[in-house]
């Protein structure tokens, strides 16, 4: 396991402070200037997580944090389309891609909870796949993105620009007070790569098997985690 860098007091409080300073001024700042802000403040490289549903934070670090590493969280359960977007990331950019695995393979996490745990309890499962991954990935970094929007989903209305996670590490949201057209928009002034599912009825994409179409006009989640109360993966509730 990689070493804490938030095991030193002085580092927790360092971060603590920058929180306080900030938080209100980057509300007004672009998604670059944040980005840019968290390449000079922090004194390790940021950790960019992407899901592969769109490349827009990898080409904001490409241009304004081109020493950041890409995170992406490689389950087990993707669509092919979305490991092949991944692929395409890593050729395409030069910010070093980590692709994060579980500590099970589905055959070992079958025969330890009992075949296909997103079918029987899929929070324990997007808790064993994601969740925990992450939260040893981000050991390192004093600091971590996230594509979370607003417009995404009511329980994301209030998301700030910059914000302590609950392990004390910076979280920056850049894309904080995006509409999807906004996205649409810098996808393509970019020319970046498109996740083909997103243009077949999938505006919201996660694991292949948690991922189901979405009525025109329907909330873009809604596709997530069909005939259950579940709304997040946890990503953003526990860490």
């Amino acid at each position: 396991m990689s070493t804490d860098v938030l095991a030193n007091p002085d580092t927790a409080q360092r971060l603590s402070q920058l929180a306080q300073d900030w938080a209100s001024k980057l509300e007004n700042y672009s998604a670059g200037e944040v980005l840019a802000w968290g390449a000079e403040h922090l004194h390790t490289p940021m950790a960019v997580t992407l899901s592969m549903q769109d490349t827009v934070l990898a080409e904001l670090a490409s241009q304004y944090a081109p020493s950041a590493d890409l995170v992406f969280l490689d389950t087990g359960y993707h669509f092919q389309e979305t490991l092949d977007v991944a692929d395409a990331v890593e050729h395409r950019y030069s910010n070093r891609l980590l692709r994060v695995l579980p500590k099970q393979t589905r055959a070992e996490q079958d025969a330890q909870y009992g075949k296909d745990l997103y079918k029987t309890n899929p929070t324990l499962c997007c808790d064993l796949r994601k969740v925990q991954p992450l939260a040893e990935a981000k050991l390192p970094y004093e600091g971590w993105v996230s594509g979370l929007k607003r417009v995404d989903a009511p329980t994301r209305r209030n998301t700030p620009v910059l914000e302590l996670d609950h392990t004390g590490r910076i979280k920056l949201n850049p894309l904080a007070s995006w509409t999807n057209e906004d996205v649409d928009n810098f996808i393509a002034e970019h020319n970046l790569i498109i996740h083909p599912l997103t243009k077949q009825g999938y505006p919201s994409i996660g694991c292949a098997t948690c991922t189901a179409k979405v009525a025109p006009g329907a909330d873009p989640r809604s596709g997530r985690w069909q005939g259950t109360e579940k709304t997040e993966c946890g990503l953003h509730l526990n860490l």
